[in-house]
């Protein structure tokens, strides 16, 4: 069986970068107590995951042509007919994102996307309470869309015997028709992506002064936790 490449190094990177980055909020968020010095670390990994998405949305427009959102199937009769498929054991092949994971991943860049507003908007002055429940909530929906995206891969693996997992991880599909799929990894603006969401969170950590807990932050101070003193 013949697997083309469909999926570019950027699109994947930023996959696994994304899920890393909200796993790493998000268990801190839960696990971390509010008043800790490591808590803070979970507005900085949040901001940068806020970043990563941007980068995500530009390479959208201008990437490679699975990467493109306008490749996403969005279309609600698809997602109708993908499910309906699945319980009749029909199978349609899609060389990009099918309509289940089209979807996700758009409610996963929103829901990101989200949080990390709201969560710069409680730290830089405004009134916390006014965003609080809305980040909480969209943290929170963005974990079950993750983990049902998560429970129709297994699904569609278990009832096609397909591994559409690997594809995030070389960038291929079997049973790829002519044309679909694509002529290179875009190796370079990969590293290009990396190396900006990298230098986005190493600014971060630079710019947080640990003594008075404030970031700053495109010309704003930003208080990420309670200024305390060394002995409390």
């Amino acid at each position: 069986m013949i697997r083309k490449l469909v999926f570019d190094l950027p699109t994947r990177i930023f996959h696994w970068l994304f899920s890393g980055l909200f796993i790493t909020a998000f268990l801190i968020a839960k696990t971390i107590d509010s008043d800790s010095l490591v808590y803070t670390y979970h507005m900085l990994v949040g901001l940068t995951l806020g970043f990563a998405v941007v980068l995500r949305l530009i390479w959208g427009v201008l990437g490679t042509k699975h990467a493109r959102l306008s490749d996403f199937s969005l279309n609600p009769r698809d997602l109708i007919s993908y499910f309906i498929g699945i319980l009749r054991g029909e199978k349609r092949k899609w060389a990009g994102h099918n309509p289940a994971s089209s979807w996700a991943a758009l409610c996963m860049m929103a829901f990101a996307m989200i949080s990390s507003l709201t969560g710069y908007l409680m730290t830089s002055g405004t009134a916390k309470e006014n965003f609080e429940d809305f980040h909480e909530i969209s943290a929170n929906a963005f974990m079950v869309v993750a983990l049902v995206h998560v429970a129709g891969i297994v699904v569609h693996t278990v009832r096609y015997r397909e591994w559409i997992g690997l594809s995030m991880v070389d960038g291929k599909k079997a049973d790829v028709s002519a044309g679909e799929e694509i002529g290179s990894q875009r190796g370079g603006v990969a590293l290009l992506f990396l190396g900006l969401v990298i230098a986005f969170g190493i600014n971060l950590v630079r710019n947080y002064d640990f003594q008075s807990r404030t970031l700053k932050f495109v010309g704003t101070v930003l208080t990420l936790g309670e200024n305390k003193t060394h002995d409390d």
